[in-house]
């Protein structure tokens, strides 16, 4: 079984040190900030790495969901488990790769954006761990799927998923709803 191919918690180790130490060095002038005061660059690097995670996070409650449904039904071979946990694996590691960037330019986004990193990166990290945990129960327990601690974990995994989606769905609808406002404000001064 392939559940031991990618060591999944250093990269969310680093984000929670980012959190961290982003969360105690925060100043006050990063909450005045307009939308306009931040570069374009960072703003376009944002979106994209969003639009990134979403596509991720759809794959990743997919698994999720099928996994949580499995754990209801005794029928369900350990191997299947293992499948959708390998591709968990696979996607919450890639979430964090990008999450690992939106850390690196936080400070320079607006606040609601720093926000949008915040409950994202939250979330993926209780992903990680949650699906560590399960992984871990499922080699060392091998014949022990239906117990309520492996449950908990797959039920963590799909809930965190599912908010993580719905972090980064509204975040890309908010921008766009910002873009849209400041094309409507440029064309009125005309």
């Amino acid at each position: 079984m392939p559940l031991n191919s990618i060591p999944m918690i250093a990269t969310f180790g680093g984000i929670a040190l980012l959190v961290t130490g982003t969360a105690l060095s925060q100043s006050t002038a990063t909450g005045s900030l307009t939308t306009k005061q931040v570069s374009g660059f960072t703003s376009e690097q944002t979106s994209t790495l969003m639009a990134e995670i979403q596509r991720e996070a759809a794959l990743l409650r997919r698994h999720a969901d099928r996994l949580e449904s499995l754990a209801r039904n005794t029928q369900i071979s350990r191997e299947s488990h293992a499948y959708h946990l390998d591709q968990v694996k696979l996607h919450i590691n890639a979430v964090g790769k990008h999450t690992v960037h939106l850390q690196a330019v936080r400070e320079d986004v607006v606040p609601w954006q720093q926000r949008a990193i915040d409950k994202l990166t939250s979330d993926a990290i209780e992903v990680a761990k949650s699906t560590e945990a399960a992984i871990n129960h499922l080699r060392e327990n091998r014949n022990l799927l239906f117990v309520s601690e492996y449950r908990d974990h797959l039920t963590t995994i799909a809930g965190h998923s599912e908010d993580m989606k719905q972090t980064v769905d509204k975040f890309l609808d908010f921008e766009k709803t910002q873009r849209k406002l400041q094309q409507l404000e440029e064309n009125q001064n005309y």
